[in-house]
């Protein structure tokens, strides 16, 4: 977003703003009340495996594709 204070917003940027923070607020309520779904949950050997050679590639400096190449390529933006 661009724009620096709530009165330059447009009314679509001010809404947008307030559902991500409304949707981030409810979904750490809901984790606080019930929990988070996965927990005490197994993870399987393969994607355990997967999980710690990504750790490894990005300690070692490896990083994936730029977040605005993936939107590019995938024609959302």
């Amino acid at each position: 977003m661009a724009t620096s204070t709530v009165a330059q917003m447009t009314p679509s940027e001010l809404r947008e703003m307030l559902e991500s923070v409304i949707e981030t607020a409810v979904e750490r309520k809901l984790i606080e009340i019930l929990g988070a779904p996965d927990e005490g949950l197994e993870i399987r050997g393969a994607v355990r495996e997967r999980l710690l050679l990504q750790r490894q590639a990005a300690i070692s400096g490896e990083h994936g594709q730029p977040f605005e190449e993936v939107v590019a390529e995938l024609g959302l933006g």
